[in-house]
């Protein structure tokens, strides 16, 4: 058996919905919500380990990781870079049928 170890620094947005805390990491396309910060924050460690090792249990890592448009450089994978994080003001304006 070949050991595996990971470790990645991975931007995690976190949104307030309602009472709700959710974290989002768009380079994992994972999310997991909790009653407050800090469980949020802990849950989505959680299930960054626990997507881990599954695609590194399944042997689908390179599959998986490529898919979400992470880059593999010598024998490491790399991330997307998360340049930017903004708000944009959409406006639609649609007449619906009655």
């Amino acid at each position: 058996m070949k050991q595996v170890t990971l470790q990645y620094n991975l931007p995690v947005n976190v949104l307030r919905e309602g009472k709700k805390f959710v974290a989002f990491s768009p380079v994992l396309d994972l999310s997991t919500s909790g009653d407050n910060f800090e469980e949020v924050n802990k849950r989505f460690v959680e299930i960054a380990e626990i997507f881990f090792e599954e695609i590194i249990s399944k042997g689908t890592i390179d599959e998986v990781l490529s898919d979400l448009g992470w880059k593999k450089t010598t024998k490491q994978w790399q991330p997307p870079v998360l340049i930017s994080q903004q708000s944009e003001s959409i406006r639609v304006s649609q007449i619906c049928p009655a």
